[in-house]
């Protein structure tokens, strides 16, 4: 079992450790040294007169052990050596008797629950049996251990076959040592416990039985199998965190979680939007509707206008509604059965509380990150415990043993690159000459997030008051390529920058990107969702405006995707072909900061649509899926790991917030807007006879007030808790305290673990005081029987 390990540490194994594989539980070969320690004190209590006289004459091979303390190393007297044997810190291991004890009692209870009869009391020791018990005697008979095994045996067999098999694996035994222990708690073939005379019926039906669990628990593991190999981080995120590091997995761990977010809201909105819809479609347009020409996919026009895709396909009608009890502006259908669905009331709920969801799920998210992050003491002995208990001993395939010995090499060079960037701060002149050229920067960085908006803002005017821009499928592409231009070459410009800071720390360096690349992004978005709900509202008032802006978010979306692919093409893979052709092995590295925010980037876009475009999230969910497989090959493929290797510890934590807090709250305000103040288009739409969006709820509470007494609660439960604006400040704010709170609670856990470290440090210091006491007066009390 040393092997994995000598080979990550390039330690040589020397041939005596070949074929050697010793239980962890056998005293006699794992703790050797303890146990000889224990046989002398035995052989010293019954011949302690002589060990007196061979201590006197100072006759080598008296047997005494040695114990270094930080007086030095002394030998102990034997009544020393009898209470350290005693103590309780003393327990190193477990022996067998001991175990099939422990479990000797796991059955007997298990019994006593069941209602079974007992089969007798044995005087048991606890899990991990101080040696006190023992009486100095840890030479255990076999006899007393046949004899307890055959107790548990005993009772193995009066429990079912469930029950055993799930207490033998609990066992900590070695197999084979569980293989004959169910060997003998199996039932004799032929005879049933309590029925003799019909063992072969039973015999037969137990056998079919067993045989159709098993069949049915090994289809049950390969469809689980089959399930689990479809998703495609399988065994890609083990490779790529053996080969780059835990900062290049971080990025790929934050694209399954967008994946896991962005299916959570499609689900709600197909559950009660788009499927409803689908079943209920409204009625054929005045005319036929245009041809697919390809050329949709990146549009999002064309044939994709007057389908699912977008709002103004969405009736604002009650849907389902018997003609017996037409309402206002329903749609009647003859046959039909169940409850009527008032579409523009389910559109409007279902936004609200899948946003509402994906809030509790993004601060649960982020607070889970936070806890594991930074938990306390988890770097404190992180190095032995990487080289020691890394290795995970079920692993038996050479690709797997081969990728957890990368993974445990990378782990160990990151461990080592953190702790040598602790060491030598700067000097006070290397300070200031830090802060001087970080402030520099800075100002080229804030110069290029405001040339950048001014642009985005001057292309976009140009856009709406260009002729005849809307009706040509390839000029609105104009607008998108603009800005994706704009956030492909802003942070290379940064990369410059960046080449002239002074940085130490890797991971402040990916920090400082992540800053500019965020204010970039933030900038741009803020003027294009002016664009949108300020400029383009009153542009096309007398047009469906919601379907336009829903095109727009998906252009932008879709050209993301390209412009990720062509940064891809250009940037890393003829950049490594140039440098194969120069024979300089100089591959380009994986830019976190970028990529990340391009991911926080493509999900805003897709919260900022999904009131427009219900079926967005599909979209981003399949530019994801498409986008992990083309970076994990680009990756393997072009780029090379890390020159300065670091922890990515607490990067989970920082994407997270990065995402709630200006992305997620940003797309909630966006929202807001549009539904509180923005007036719905006249054309198309659940909301085309309102004034606002937000009174499709007024209007439903106004039809319960009118339906009865019996219906009189949900309006004031609406008017109490939707439209009073302190519910709403109230569960933000209640929110926030969460958080705070979350962060207050890691904090205290850090304090009280330092003083409990602290505590367990002073105990080792009063203990090994404790016992140099002892050793003195036991030594003067032999000094005294000597004479």
């Amino acid at each position: 079992m040393a092997q994995p390990l000598a080979f990550v540490l390039d330690v040589p194994e020397t041939p005596g450790d070949q074929g050697q594989e010793p239980s962890p539980y056998d005293e006699s070969e794992v703790h050797d040294s303890f146990h000889q320690l224990i046989q002398e004190q035995s052989r010293w209590v019954a011949e302690e007169e002589l060990e007196l006289q061979q201590r006197e004459l100072g006759t080598p091979g008296s047997g005494h052990q040695t114990l270094l303390g930080p007086e030095g190393a002394s030998v102990r007297s034997t009544a020393t050596l009898r209470i350290l044997a005693s103590m309780p810190s003393r327990t190193i291991g477990r022996s067998r008797g001991a175990i099939i004890s422990q479990y000797y009692n796991r059955t007997v209870r298990l019994r006593r629950r069941s209602g079974r009869p007992l089969l007798g009391d044995v005087v048991t020791r606890s899990a991990r049996p101080s040696l006190r018990l023992y009486d100095l005697e840890l030479d255990p008979a076999a006899q007393e251990e046949e004899e307890k095994q055959n107790l548990l045996v005993k009772e193995l067999q009066g429990l079912s076959a469930a029950q055993r098999d799930h207490m033998l694996r609990g066992m900590p035994l070695s197999l084979a040592q569980k293989r004959g222990l169910r060997e003998k708690s199996q039932t004799p073939h032929g005879k049933r416990r309590g029925q003799p005379g019909h063992g072969g019926v039973f015999s037969c039906c137990s056998r079919l039985r067993y045989a159709c669990i098993l069949a049915l628990h090994s289809l049950g593991l390969a469809l689980l199998s089959g399930l689990h190999a479809l998703t495609p981080w399988r065994y890609a995120l083990k490779r790529i965190g053996g080969q780059f590091g835990s900062s290049v997995l971080s990025y790929f761990l934050f694209l399954k979680t967008l994946v896991a977010f962005n299916a959570l809201l499609l689900l709600l909105l197909l559950a009660f939007v788009v499927g409803v819809q689908a079943a209920f479609p409204p009625g054929p347009g005045p005319g036929p509707g245009p041809a697919c020409t390809g050329l949709e996919l990146l549009t999002g026009a064309g044939c994709f206008t007057h389908t699912v895709m977008y709002y103004g396909y969405y009736s604002n009608t009650t849907l389902n509604q018997p003609c017996g009890h037409r309402l206002e502006g329903g749609q009647c259908r003859p046959g039909a059965g169940g409850l009527p669905y008032d579409m523009p009331l389910a559109y409007l709920f279902t936004v609200g509380v899948a946003f509402f969801i994906t809030c509790v799920t993004l601060v649960y998210s982020m607070a889970h990150a936070f806890g594991e992050s930074y938990r306390v003491g988890s770097t404190s002995g992180v190095h032995a415990i990487t080289v020691f208990c890394s290795w995970d001993y079920k692993v038996t395939q050479k690709r797997a043993s081969r990728l957890q010995q990368d993974n445990i090499r990378t782990r160990l060079k990151e461990l080592l690159a953190e702790w040598q960037l602790r060491q030598g701060p700067r000097s006070v002149w290397g300070r200031l000459r830090q802060a001087a050229v970080l402030g520099l920067v800075w100002l080229l960085c804030l110069g290029t997030v405001l040339g950048c908006a001014a642009a985005t803002h001057a292309f976009s005017e140009f856009v709406i008051q260009g002729p005849g821009a809307a009706g040509q499928e390839v000029a609105l592409l104009a607008l998108p390529l603009v800005v994706c231009l704009l956030n492909l070459g802003a942070p290379y410009l940064y990369r410059g920058l960046a080449a002239l800071e002074p940085h130490d720390s890797p991971v402040l360096e990916v920090y400082v990107a992540i800053c500019r690349n965020l204010v970039l992004k933030t900038v741009i978005l803020g003027v294009l969702c002016y664009h949108w709900l300020g400029r383009r509202v009153g542009a096309l008032r007398d047009q469906c405006w919601e379907d336009f802006v829903g095109q727009e978010l998906y252009r932008f979306v879709v050209m993301d995707f390209v412009f990720t692919l062509l940064d891809m093409l250009f940037g890393e893979l003829v950049w490594r072909i140039i440098s194969e052709k120069m024979r300089t092995r100089r591959k380009p590295e994986f830019d976190i900061a970028r990529n990340v925010l391009e991911l926080i980037y493509g999900q805003t876009l897709t919260w900022l649509g999904v009131l427009f475009s219900p079926l967005l999230p599909a979209v981003q969910i399949v530019k994801l899926l498409l986008l992990f497989h083309v970076k994990k090959t680009s990756l393997l493929a072009n780029c090379q790991a890390p020159r300065r290797p670091w922890l990515a510890s607490h990067m989970s934590t920082v994407f997270l917030s990065l995402l709630c807090f200006p992305s997620f709250l940003g797309a909630a305000v966006f929202l807001c807007y549009a539904i509180w103040q923005v007036k719905p288009s006249s054309m198309c739409g659940p909301f085309r006879s309102l004034d606002t969006m937000y009174e499709a709820g007024t209007a439903w509470v106004h039809h319960l007030e009118e339906a009865g007494p019996r219906l009189s609660w949900l309006p004031w439960v609406y008017r109490h808790l939707v439209e009073n604006t302190f519910f709403i400040f109230l569960l933000s704010a209640l929110l926030l305290a969460v958080i705070y709170f979350n962060i207050q609670v890691v904090r205290g856990q850090r304090k009280v673990i330092c003083l409990l470290k602290e505590q367990i440090s002073h105990e080792g210091e009063d203990k090994i005081f404790l016992i140099n006491k002892l050793h003195s007066i036991y030594e003067s009390k032999e000094r005294k029987e000597g004479r």
